[in-house]
């Protein structure tokens, strides 16, 4: 009941700040690292795994894996959200590095999206070969509707880096995970 408290008010204030008018909204990353031994196991058994990891400052962050395709999701509420729920069709594994990227509202910083590198297992294109892909993913965080809003295909697109990070300034903010179809580039 106290974390629900919490994330409705965490999201009441973001709101409000957000609607106020006058104040220049400042956006920028950070980085932080996915370690797995260092994250606390919430369950696991034959099928998968998943873990409670600390993020930006803490942030919570939820990574499961199950059936060889990995799922990541954040905040609070992480395990419930949409993107607990998302991944790559393809077998998959995910890097170490998470970009955050992050909105300045009346000083303080909030993270708003993430760019994520997924691995997919590409083989069967690629002639029975293994071949592993390499799809950024980009992730809108807002309590209650925190999704997958971009997968770049970072082997197919020039400034993948830079077209995901526009992507999670530009759509995130309007982005709504029940309606909003996920942007696939190329497409």
């Amino acid at each position: 009941m106290h974390s629900m408290i919490t994330k409705i008010f965490l999201s009441v204030i973001l709101a409000l700040l957000m609607l106020k008018g006058g104040n220049a909204q400042e956006v920028t990353s950070a980085y932080t690292k996915i370690n797995l031994d260092e994250c606390l196991l919430l369950d696991a058994d034959d099928m998968g795994a998943s873990w409670a990891c600390p993020g930006y400052k803490g942030f919570p962050l939820y990574v499961a894996e199950g059936d060889l395709r990995f799922f990541v999701s954040y905040g609070f509420g992480a395990p419930s959200e949409k993107a607990a729920r998302q991944t790559l069709p393809a077998f998959n594994t995910i890097n170490n590095t998470i970009e955050w990227r992050l909105t300045q509202i009346n000083g303080n910083f909030f993270p708003t999206a993430s760019i994520l590198r997924f691995f997919p297992d590409i083989s069967d294109q690629q002639g029975g070969e293994f071949k592993e892909g390499n799809i950024l993913v980009v992730t809108k965080i807002e309590a209650g509707n925190t999704c997958h809003i971009a997968y770049i295909d970072a082997q197919l697109v020039d400034n993948a880096n830079e077209i995901a990070r526009n992507f999670a300034d530009s759509e995130a903010p309007n982005f709504n995970c029940e309606t909003d179809d996920i942007f696939v580039i190329p497409s």
